[in-house]
């Protein structure tokens, strides 16, 4: 029998044919794994709203750059959080231990936020904190792979103090829940509005998430201050507003408070809330071209208007690309990953803003004022306010 012989055109196209395969075989085998993100965030609670729209803005910017972040499609893996600092722990050990995530981003609750970064610090997992102020997350506990794209509790209190205090008002009360996020809010407020001129005659505090109230605005009636500072949010900010306006206190007593008084609260809150002065470092009515995007694309995706809390869980998505992009979606260089996000100008529907060495945002805080259902800027707080990091070694 002869052997059979092959021509030259069938031998060429056979050897394209295994080049060909051998390409998407190598191509298969180099395709970079997806970015697992761990999403910690409140789904049921006094927080739920807050949880739903930090998970709603990431999404939108991860969907807007094709599902992927620095070359790596994302997967995702959520825990409910439950705003409760008991079970914290064992939650964010859930998404690490048992899904083997890349990257956690949460959570609202500064106590629940507390146990993420000290977890987060001992792995050594990338945490984007979308929410939680606490202080300590970006002073004393803060680490190469832990950033925040929101506030620490001491910005927005202390850009509300100066304002106080330049409105001349002497005598004030505050009031919050007895926790992390009170606390400090009510701390970075009495540090600028003492220094400003003004004295607290009275802290007033009760547990998280309490919210009969009743008892504190007789007590705060009986003081007659100038005016009130106070901190709550979610659930437990439309229970005050009202409250506050039921017990006939805010035709004589103005109520002051960080933004998140207001934000995300106002259709619940109806006209009790109408007027009231509060700081953050997002509004309603910016009008930028980049807000007015960012505000469209959102409504069109979820049928919803975003809030703050939206803009922060957007923001970590920035922050995570930013990140992934200049360490070619390689998390293990915490270093790089750090040192990009430190050079970057983030362009945020919040207006642009950098981070600090200590990995919290540097941003403008405005002066909004409730008008119907928005919160309307009608000046600036305090520009470019950074956290003092007081107690971060990095």
């Amino acid at each position: 029998m002869k052997p059979i012989q092959m021509t030259r055109r069938p031998l060429v196209a056979a050897l394209a044919a295994l080049s060909l395969l051998a390409s998407a075989s190598t191509a298969l085998a180099q395709a970079p794994a997806k970015l697992k993100v761990g999403l910690m965030l409140p789904y049921t609670g006094t927080f739920a709203s807050l949880g739903t729209a930090i998970e709603n803005g990431f999404r939108l910017y991860v969907a807007e750059n094709g599902g992927k972040l620095g070359g790596r499609e994302i997967e995702f893996f959520k825990v409910d959080d439950e705003s409760d600092p008991s079970k914290a722990t064992d939650n964010v050990n859930k998404l690490i231990k048992r899904d083997n995530v890349d990257v956690l981003i949460g959570t609202v609750h500064s106590g629940v936020a507390m146990a993420m970064a000290k977890v987060a610090k001992d792995s050594g997992t990338l945490l984007i904190v979308p929410n939680a102020g606490a202080d300590a997350v970006t002073g004393p506990m803060c680490a190469v792979n832990i950033f925040r794209s929101s506030f620490s509790n001491w910005q927005p209190g202390y850009a509300m103090g100066e304002v106080m205090a330049k409105k001349g008002l002497k005598k004030v009360v505050t009031i919050t829940w007895k926790y992390a996020a009170g606390d400090e809010s009510v701390k970075g407020f009495k540090e600028a509005f003492e220094k400003g001129g003004g004295k607290v005659v009275k802290e007033l505090s009760l547990p998280f998430p309490n919210v009969e109230f009743q008892s504190l605005l007789t007590d705060i009636a009986a003081t007659k201050p100038d005016a009130v500072y106070t901190f709550f949010a979610g659930g437990g900010a439309v229970k005050f507003v009202k409250d506050y306006a039921a017990a006939g206190l805010k035709k004589n007593i103005p109520l002051y408070g960080s933004g998140f008084l207001t934000d995300g609260t106002l259709e619940a809150q109806g006209a009790d809330a109408d007027g009231l002065l509060t700081a953050l470092h997002y509004a309603d009515s910016l009008g930028t071209p980049r807000d007015n995007a960012f505000r469209l694309s959102y409504a069109k995706a979820y049928k919803l208007q975003p809030d703050v809390y939206a803009v922060q869980g957007y923001d970590a998505g920035q922050m995570l690309g930013i990140g992934l992009s200049a360490v070619k979606g390689d998390v293990s260089k915490k270093a790089e990953f750090a040192a990009a996000l430190h050079k970057a100008k983030i362009d945020s529907p919040r207006g642009p803003f950098t981070i600090s060495k200590s990995n919290n945002p540097v941003q403008d805080f405005y002066l909004r004022q409730v008008t119907g259902k928005e919160n309307k800027v009608i000046g600036i707080a305090s520009k470019g306010l950074s956290d003092p990091g007081r107690g971060c070694r990095l």
